[in-house]
């Protein structure tokens, strides 16, 4: 029977999709047709639960106490430290004590590892962490606001271990990495995107990740000026997302993201040679430039190191007629 009821909770707790008000000795509903009808213990017990989670969602602190009391009151069979230790963490939240919710919670997810409302207790904490990581303050000492970024990441990764092989697991992890790329994270979000794919690489997960992959390697390019290897890893995930995922990649246009990269791979090197050249060493100038044709020849790079090697080709030349023009009127002084 207890069991029975817990798993009323748990429904209730997690869907919410019952339940209106705190009932009185004598419960009424309307029936499938049309006529009111007494509730039932069985039916009312779920009810009340559903009542309790509206008014945690609401934050009536007051409220909450007097609907639990009313439930333990009602359903005596039901109540116990299990529910209990629920019933303290979920009074918590309904208070905005976020940081004692979260400890709550994890007491209760380690003291009942095989409770029906073990589902209900991670739902809760991933509220919790999806407001820090929306930007929301956490609170330290009751009244010093600071940033919750770091506290929404931790919960949401000790979401993915008590999860399991739960999809709020995967959820968590996700909402991790999309964290980190919003905040322009991208080496942070290119490794939690990494985990993603090595522990969900098949169906949509895995999708989703060697793409995420891609766009955070591309992301994280800053510019000629800096190491280029990220734009070679990002061109290689996008090529095996077009092996993998042909269609979807028609869809996104990666061929075009694909050019584009070698493009900016192109003109790296171009700018490397262009560096060369600025510093009189000019042989090296040329082996980039020379490169520059041969990996990219379609490129727009490829026309600026033909343009920059002709130009060399030119000035050297005229330095050698400067040169023996030198040395004629040297010969001719000797002379």
């Amino acid at each position: 029977m207890l069991k029975h009821k817990t798993q009323l909770i748990m429904l209730a707790a997690v869907t919410g999709l019952l339940g209106s008000s705190i009932f009185s000795a004598e419960t009424w509903r309307l029936g499938d047709e049309g006529k009111w009808k007494t509730v039932s213990a069985e039916d009312k017990y779920p009810l009340e639960v559903a009542e309790i989670k509206k008014l945690v969602n609401m934050g009536e602190t007051t409220a909450v106490r007097k609907a639990v009391n009313k439930l333990k009151k009602d359903f005596p069979e039901a109540a116990g430290p299990e529910l209990d230790a629920f019933l303290k963490a979920e009074i918590l939240y309904s208070r905005g004590k976020f940081t004692k919710a979260i400890r709550s919670y994890d007491k209760f997810l380690d003291k009942f590892p095989t409770s029906e409302l073990y589902a209900a207790a991670l739902d809760r904490k991933f509220a919790i962490a999806t407001a820090y990581l929306g930007g929301q303050k956490k609170t330290v000492l009751g009244v010093i606001k600071m940033s919750g970024y770091a506290e929404g990441i931790k919960v949401m990764e000790k979401i993915s271990d008590q999860a399991g092989d739960a999809p709020i697991g995967l959820n968590a992890a996700v909402a991790v990495a999309q964290c980190y790329e919003r905040r322009g994270k991208f080496n942070e979000a290119y490794q939690k995107w990494s985990e993603i794919s090595s522990r969900w690489p098949n169906g949509q997960p895995g999708e989703d990740a060697l793409l995420s992959m891609a766009r955070c390697k591309l992301s994280g390019y800053r510019g000629p000026k800096y190491d280029g290897s990220g734009l070679v890893s990002a061109k290689s995930y996008y090529e095996n997302f077009q092996l993998r995922y042909p269609e979807d990649a028609e869809k996104i246009s990666v061929g075009e993201t694909v050019s584009e990269i070698d493009e900016r791979i192109a003109y790296k090197e171009f700018s490397t040679g262009e560096y060369y050249r600025k510093t009189g060493n000019e042989q090296s100038a040329k082996l980039y430039y020379q490169m520059v044709v041969n990996g990219w020849p379609e490129s727009t790079a490829a026309g600026m190191a033909k343009k920059a090697m002709s130009e060399g080709q030119s000035s050297a030349k005229k330095e050698i007629k400067w040169k023996e023009k030198i040395v004629n009127k040297i010969e001719k002084w000797l002379l």
